[in-house]
């Protein structure tokens, strides 16, 4: 009862400021060019649309576009908070600011930085709910899966749930980037089981990336050579008779080139992937870039449905899985051949 008390209080905010929707001043046209700033872009959209006392202000904002300037708003962020981490205001997923963020930031970025197309739209299915398994990879904020995600939810009005890494929820340097929140707000579900049971009971379209962390993870030396699929989602798929959607992305292993993952400093600071790179010294310089990545085209070639049955074992899942992986392996080899 309080959840759908604060979702239709959440709409009806929304509905009074959709008569001022966002709009580009000449700041945020500046911070859309200036890979620093796109961090502001993201808080500012969110402080547009929901009050956010504890977010971040305008003279921190002027600091992340100097050159270690983000650690010393980090720091009188963290002092004018009275030390203590930034507390959640919105948690519940919100069709309406989905909507909003799409089209006031997402559209002005994928446009001109990633560029993406579907390809083979005579395999895109009209019926929901679907699985929608796609190559992940970049090294970088998942816009490989945040491009297909507006590509499908822009010109097919599907609303699409994509499944993401927990770091991404709850890690506490997402905390300080991103507003608490801001994922689940944006349809984001967590990578973990009952999670994603959850939302295939809903009848959703989720986007997953069956590589994990691996697949962004891997490093430049084993771009476009798919790893381990984890099962779970032809288990799940199988469980509930919801088909799977396999989708080939071309152009996400340039989001961050030339990049190795130095395994022991992940580790150490508990990230998912700790990428080493010629654009390292500008992260360092700039920690407001980690939601950038460089530009590229991104194409994703739609693959034929693909129906789970007779899966009867654990074992009988995981051959399914990777005769899938092997399957789409053979589709990205034959799709560089051609470009």
């Amino acid at each position: 009862m309080i959840q759908q008390h604060s979702q239709k209080l959440l709409n009806s905010q929304l509905k009074q400021k959709s008569v001022e929707e966002f709009k580009f001043g000449w700041f945020d046209w500046f911070c859309l060019w200036y890979p620093p700033g796109w961090l502001i872009l993201f808080n500012r959209h969110w402080q547009h649309y929901h009050n956010d006392p504890d977010g971040w202000n305008w003279l921190e904002y002027i600091l992340f576009l100097i050159p270690l300037g983000f650690y010393l708003a980090l720091l009188i962020r963290w002092l004018r908070l009275g030390c203590r981490f930034p507390r959640k205001q919105v948690t519940e997923f919100n069709p309406s600011y989905q909507i909003a963020f799409r089209e006031e930031i997402l559209q002005p970025i994928i446009e001109y930085y990633y560029r993406g197309t579907l390809v083979q739209l005579e395999n895109l299915p009209q019926n929901q709910p679907l699985i929608v398994a796609m190559n992940h990879a970049g090294m970088s904020f998942p816009w490989d899966i945040l491009t297909l995600g507006y590509l499908l939810s822009k010109n097919h009005e599907w609303k699409v749930y994509p499944l993401a890494g927990v770091d991404l929820f709850e890690h506490p340097w997402i905390t300080w980037w991103l507003p608490p929140g801001w994922s689940q707000v944006l349809g984001g579900v967590k990578a973990k089981y009952d999670d994603f049971e959850a939302a295939i009971k809903q009848k959703k379209v989720l986007l997953y990336a069956p590589e994990g962390l691996r697949g962004p993870g891997k490093g430049w030396f084993k771009r476009y050579q798919l790893q381990k699929f984890d099962i779970s989602f032809v288990q799940l798929s199988q469980k509930y008779q919801v088909p799977i959607l396999p989708v080939i992305c071309i152009g996400s292993e340039k989001l961050h080139p030339y990049t190795l993952n130095i395994s022991w400093l992940q580790k150490l600071f508990g990230l998912p992937f700790l990428p080493a790179s010629p654009l390292i010294p500008w992260f360092a310089l700039f920690p407001s870039m980690g939601v950038w990545a460089g530009r590229s085209k991104l194409n994703y070639f739609i693959q034929p449905l693909v129906e789970v049955d007779n899966c009867q074992s654990r074992g009988d899942f995981y051959r399914k899985a990777q005769s899938l992986r092997e399957e789409m392996q053979g589709e990205i080899n034959r799709v560089l051949k051609d470009v």
